[in-house]
């Protein structure tokens, strides 16, 4: 791992959740604290990731999370703690349910339902990976497009995010896209290396599908993140994993949204690696609030 590279480490240690076996009900507790970060509001990625650590914390090895789907109730607060209560739903022959709550002052921020299998054989086939890309390689970083900009969540973004984003659409930092598709597709890894463990990889890939999900939504209208008066919140998260992967090399993050209404927008996203194989779909609805829309 290089000795350069603060942010993955800091990823490590956000994903390493300990337990408390003092404050157990019917529930596995444990416990995740957030970085310091340049807002006050935990990142919903961020809880999605501690979330799958902590229902595969109760889990064996050889069935690993194959879906989730999650709610965000209240916004997180970065000054403190997150507690996460696993409740053991079920364990079958194949399948394991989890439900865990992520709570903060004594209520929940994140509701979540994960699935977990043990591998079988069976039917395989996927959507082909699109076609004509450029490599990332030949992408610029976020640092290289904003870490100019004398702002902290500018300087955040482009230095302290465990994750390399470099965007194949036109980014929507400042300004608005010369042409409206509901589409969005960036290249992602970490910064450095991660640990060989498979449940640490998926956590974070979690963690990081949070990062541009809803920027199709903003493409189609002409928006940017600092459109004014605009509010944006994720209000809830859907993933299944398809097939090993590794978030420290490349990974194709695909993103469209099929309809925006109510001052909600949906979108969905296909990940693939370099070698094709799609690894990961993801769904997510946003709140979109204008200054013109009604309360």
């Amino acid at each position: 791992m290089s000795t350069q590279d603060t942010t993955t480490p800091k990823l490590i240690e956000l994903l390493d959740l300990s337990g408390d076996p003092e404050a157990r009900t019917d529930e596995d507790i444990f416990v995740g604290h957030t970085p310091p970060q340049a807002r006050n509001r935990v990142f919903g990625g961020q809880v999605l990731g501690q979330a799958v650590v902590a229902a595969s914390k109760t889990i064996a090895e050889e069935r690993p999370i194959h879906s989730m789907h999650g709610y965000f109730l209240r916004a997180g607060d970065a000054s403190l703690p997150i507690t996460f209560g696993v409740q053991r739903l079920r364990d079958g022959r194949s399948f394991s349910a989890r439900r865990v709550h992520a709570y903060q002052n004594g209520v929940p921020i994140l509701s979540m339902i994960a699935s977990f299998q043990a591998h079988s054989e069976g039917v395989d086939h996927q959507d082909a990976m699109p076609e004509g890309l450029p490599d990332p390689e030949s992408l610029p970083t976020t640092a290289e497009l904003i870490g100019n900009l004398d702002h902290p969540v500018a300087k955040e973004y482009a230095f302290d995010r465990p994750f390399d984003i470099r965007y194949i659409s036109e980014p929507l930092f400042l300004k608005g896209p010369a042409s409206r598709p509901a589409t969005n597709a960036v290249w992602m890894k970490t910064n450095s290396a991660m640990p060989d463990d498979d449940a640490m990889h998926r956590a974070a890939l979690a963690y990081a599908s949070d990062y541009t999900l809803l920027e199709p939504v903003l493409r189609r209208h002409g928006l940017t993140w600092i459109t004014p008066g605009m509010s944006v919140a994720s209000l809830d998260h859907a993933m299944w994993w398809h097939r090993p992967f590794r978030v420290d090399e490349w990974l194709l993050y695909v993103q469209e949204s099929p309809s925006a209404s109510g001052a909600r927008g949906l979108a969905t996203g296909r990940i693939f690696n370099r070698a094709g194989e799609l690894v990961a779909t993801v769904a997510q609805e946003g709140m979109i609030r204008l200054p013109l829309d009604e309360d």
